[in-house]
């Protein structure tokens, strides 16, 4: 297995702390990391409110990316709270093609750490609308 992708794995690990925020929001039970074009790593955890507004950990980590300037990525980990890594969501998956239309065969995801099982999301979804 690549470095890269045990160091998204341990980041995404160093973030996720499954804790109750309030009533009705709970955060951290499942944590992501992406890597950018320029190889840097961002973090997010994923935020669930009572309400459905909440945001998936592969989004947040994204959104982070895109707030500190950048908006291409090339690897995403997503860490389930069983210490498993798992598949995007439909929504990220949309949310990731829309972002980089086009090369969809060039984002990366792990979808099985164990087995270092990686798709393209060309792969893991193909025949995307777009």
């Amino acid at each position: 297995m690549d470095q890269i992708w045990m160091d998204l794995y341990n980041a995404a690990k160093a973030v996720q702390n499954d804790r109750v925020l309030s009533e009705q929001i709970r955060a951290g039970c499942v944590a992501a990391a992406v890597e950018s074009n320029s190889g840097k790593i961002y973090v997010g955890v994923c935020v669930d409110t009572a309400c459905s507004l909440g945001i998936c950990a592969e989004r947040n980590a994204i959104f982070n990316m895109i707030t500190n300037g950048e908006n291409e990525l090339r690897r995403v980990v997503a860490l389930m709270p069983n210490g498993k890594t798992g598949a995007p969501c439909g929504a990220c998956r949309e949310f990731m093609a829309q972002l980089m239309p086009g090369k969809c065969n060039q984002v990366q995801i792990m979808m099985d750490y164990d087995t270092n099982q990686i798709l393209t999301l060309s792969e893991l979804t193909p025949e995307w609308w777009i």
